[in-house]
C-alpha cells in the first residue's frame, strides 16, 4: 500500500440490530474502500449476525445491505467459527463472500493492518 492508503482491520462484536456500532463501522468501511484503502472485517461474538443472509429489518437501516456493499467494494470479511458454533449459526447462513475462520484469521488480519478498530 502507498503511504496515502492504509489497511484497516475492523472487528465487529455487536449484534446487527442491538446497537448502532455495526452500522457505523460498515459506513466507515465503505467510505474507506471508496477512498482506496484496504479493509478487513472480522465478525466476532454477536457480530456474526451482521453477516447473516436474508436480513430484512423494518425499523432499522439494513446492515446486511451495507455489508453486501462493503463486500462488493472488495473488503475481506471473515466470521469467527467458534462464535458461530456457540450461537448455533451454520456456515451456509452467512452471506456469500464471508469466510468462516478462527482467531488465527483475525490475527493475520491484525498483523497486516495499519489500524485496528473494534466495535
Amino acid at each position: 500500500m502507498t503511504e496515502d492508503h492504509q489497511i484497516f482491520t475492523i472487528a465487529i462484536g455487536d449484534g446487527a440490530y442491538t446497537k448502532e456500532r455495526p452500522y457505523t463501522m460498515l459506513r466507515f468501511a465503505y467510505t474507506a474502500l471508496l477512498d482506496g484503502h484496504k479493509v478487513n472485517i472480522f465478525l466476532v461474538e454477536d457480530g456474526i449476525f451482521v453477516g447473516k443472509r436474508g436480513q430484512d429489518p423494518s425499523n432499522y437501516d439494513n446492515v446486511g445491505k451495507w455489508l453486501r456493499d462493503v463486500l462488493d467494494e472488495g473488503a475481506n470479511v471473515k466470521a469467527c467459527g467458534v462464535c458461530m458454533k456457540a450461537r448455533g449459526m451454520k456456515e451456509d447462513e452467512l452471506m456469500d463472500g464471508i469466510e468462516k475462520t478462527t482467531m488465527h484469521g483475525f490475527l493475520e488480519m491484525s498483523i497486516e493492518a495499519d489500524k485496528i478498530l473494534f466495535s
